[in-house]
């Protein structure tokens, strides 16, 4: 809308109209015009009243044209006299040009830039005037419509934009009422777990054995499934029962005849710990083949926990094992056992027990077994959470136990395989190994 040409301002201050009671309101001045209407003091004496007055902008797009029609007939002018000739046209681009490049951030404005020096520095325009419009092109070509802008931004206000987060479930919500499940203290348990596992890991002892090496211990170990397995123990003791093994042979010198005696009274120790009914040291005797009588039990079992200090209350990959299940969401049974399998494949080799730390090979063993049952997600972020690591960081340990798994039916040494492959289990150790982590 045009502007007009003046306005009648009345002078500020001194101007009061009363209104109701007494009431005064001062008479303020109108926002004046901000198109072409300025204002300028007027007066020959300087009286202060100021008097708009319009702005003559001569470069209206009415002389535009007319320069662009006059155009031809001028450069035929000067050429004829010999001055030099201005394209308008180019002009007309360069001045589109720089109303652009003031706009733009400063990341775009070498692009319009080097066209610009381009164009100045060269007596062949064309080129340079190609330059530019490429340059204004690729720009335009980069921003993208308006609509395309709003879009994207209702996408992301939206939540659609980018992917949802994965949720952490909560495993001890159903355990609210069960008292012994310790809901309120279980985070911070298992915080010392973490904690005391470092304090009571296992070195690697093999050098200070002279008569022992890596493959009497599997043997070892081997049997005591075995006879966990006869006996109906529960499967804290068995973990246990390595643990004292590990940290006896760890302290002290074992001669290879007595190796044996060493895991029966680690056994009964860890039995006479966990177990409600604990198996007498006669049927310990018996199973041995009565390659050791009662006395020595007793005396294997007094040297063992004098050397432990009768520290026994350490944590295990049994504790942890029963953690990370629950946190295996949705467990179910085959799920559970295929842990178990791949924990006590572990255990059983001397490598892995001194190399990994328990919570370690308990949460390894939970992404092996996922990843042997084809889960859809190997490590979800229920699992980081409660284990505290990720899935980098149990590639190797999980590896290994697939291998483990692989050679398991060639190898000689089968109790766990056997163990695991009965009914009552799902025959788990009898599912084909992860390809994925045997690739």
């Amino acid at each position: 809308m045009a502007a007009r040409a003046v306005y009648q301002e009345q002078p500020r201050g001194g101007v009061q109209q009363k209104m109701g009671q007494g009431v005064e309101r001062r008479n303020r001045t109108a926002l004046g015009d901000i198109g072409n209407v300025v204002t300028v003091r007027g007066g020959a004496a300087g009286n202060g009243i100021v008097k708009p007055q319009a702005v003559n902008r001569p470069l209206t797009r009415r002389f535009c044209a007319q320069l662009l029609a006059n155009a031809p007939v001028n450069a035929e002018k000067k050429k004829k006299q010999g001055e030099p000739v201005v394209d308008v046209n180019h002009v007309a681009r360069m001045r589109k040009a720089a109303a652009i490049h003031t706009k733009m951030p400063e990341k775009k404005k070498t692009e319009i830039a080097v066209s610009v020096s381009v164009s100045v520095n060269h007596e062949k325009t064309p080129c340079a005037d190609k330059m530019v419009e490429l340059s204004l092109a690729s720009r335009k070509k980069k921003s993208g419509s308006m609509t395309s802008f709003l879009t994207a931004r209702s996408k992301e206000a939206c939540g659609l934009a980018r992917k949802p987060e994965e949720l952490v479930v909560n495993i001890d919500e159903g355990s609210m009422e069960d008292e012994l499940a310790v809901v309120e203290y279980v985070e911070d348990i298992y915080k010392f777990y973490k904690l005391a596992e470092n304090e009571s890991r296992l070195h690697d002892y093999m050098g200070i054995q002279p008569d022992i090496n890596e493959k009497m211990r599997a043997i070892l170990v081997d049997w005591l499934i075995e006879v966990h397995h006869k006996f109906e123990l529960r499967q804290e003791t068995l973990y246990l029962t390595v643990n004292i093994i590990d940290r006896f042979l760890s302290m002290k010198a074992v001669p290879r005849k007595e190796l044996q005696l060493v895991g029966i009274a680690s056994m009964l120790i860890a039995c006479k710990y966990e177990e409600i009914w604990a198996p007498e040291v006669s049927d310990f005797v018996q199973i041995s083949d009565k390659a050791y009588v009662r006395e020595q039990v007793l005396a294997m079992e007094k040297a063992i926990l004098g050397k432990l200090e009768w520290y026994l209350t350490v944590p295990t990959p049994y504790m942890f094992l029963t953690r990370y299940v629950k946190a295996s969401v949705p467990a179910d049974l085959e799920m559970e056992k295929m842990v178990y399998f791949f924990a006590e494949l572990g255990m059983m080799n001397y490598s892995t027990t001194i190399k990994y730390p328990p919570s370690l090979l308990a949460a390894s063993s939970v992404y092996a077994a996922r990843s042997t049952l084809n889960s859809s997600h190997s490590w979800t972020e229920t699992l980081r959470h409660y284990t505290g690591y990720s899935e980098g960081q149990m590639q190797e340990c999980a590896k290994l136990l697939a291998s483990f798994h692989s050679s398991a039916p060639e190898h000689r040494l089968k109790a766990v395989y056997k163990k695991y492959s009965k009914p009552e289990v799902g025959s788990v150790a009898l599912r084909p190994p992860s390809k994925a982590l045997l690739s």
